[in-house]
């Protein structure tokens, strides 16, 4: 999830280790970000899209296409963020697998000024998700804003397998951005307060209560674990690119 549109000063994103090799049974990975792919399933619609260029074809020809998690962002489109995440395997929780995904997804995150990201945004259908919100940034946030928003600073928060549970049922409808939809936002409502319970990349458990501008982070990284984003929930009216006034000048 974007905060439309907050952006921190962060080193480059740099590949790290070991990933992408033990993901690849059980949970529908694919070596691309795009197309239907080669499983038992009836394929994916076609759907349109810029061809690559000859270059890329010949790289990827060369050395083959790219293994999730990728270290960017997949876009709306991608049919990775239309699905539903698997559980992380028993097997797997606290292991260093699940812990270099965690990192990836930390690392891509502050790379983008995100506040959150879902293992699906980056190319693997699996429940894990990061959130953060630090000092730093709300403090970058007027003081309008702040109340207008709920905002609140928040710690990195890492939940495996999470569920989510509804706390306040009344909604509130703010702006909300989303790196996997890059460029735009929409007024989305959200419950005003939820409790997320799960595990932590060690595999201990973990439990928030959160309302406000954290509880709407929660349910929008949640809602990437159900193959939804919020353009399906959003008020359509208020569907806006960030940059309009640029083109307009």
């Amino acid at each position: 999830m974007a905060l439309v549109r907050l952006v921190l000063p962060v080193p480059p994103v740099l590949p790290g280790p070991g990933l992408g090799g033990g993901w690849g049974r059980g949970v529908g990975v694919r070596r691309c970000g795009s197309g239907s792919g080669s499983g038992s399933g009836p394929a994916a619609p076609e759907l349109p899209g810029v061809p690559r260029s000859t270059w890329r074809w010949l790289r990827r020809l060369a050395v083959g296409a790219p293994r999730p998690p990728f270290v960017r962002v997949c876009q709306v489109g991608d049919p990775v963020l239309r699905a539903v995440a698997a559980p992380v395997e028993a097997a797997r929780l606290g292991g260093p697998e699940v812990r270099a995904l965690v990192g990836r997804l930390v690392r891509v995150m502050r790379s983008r000024g995100a506040v959150g990201l879902s293992a699906p945004q980056l190319g693997l259908p699996l429940q894990v998700l990061v959130m953060e919100f630090p000092d730093s940034a709300y403090r970058a946030c007027g003081p309008r804003l702040r109340e207008a928003r709920r905002l609140a600073p928040f710690p990195l928060k890492v939940f495996v397998n999470p569920s989510l549970r509804v706390l306040d049922a009344r909604l509130d409808s703010q702006p909300e951005g989303c790196e996997s939809i890059a460029g735009f936002s929409a007024h989305v409502p959200r419950f005003r307060a939820v409790r997320i319970e799960g595990l932590d990349e060690n595999g201990e458990p973990v439990v928030w209560q959160a309302s406000g501008w954290p509880a709407r982070i929660i349910q929008h990284e949640m809602d990437h674990l159900q193959g939804s984003l919020y353009i399906d929930k959003m008020d359509s009216r208020t569907f806006t690119n960030v940059r309009w006034m640029e083109v307009n000048d």
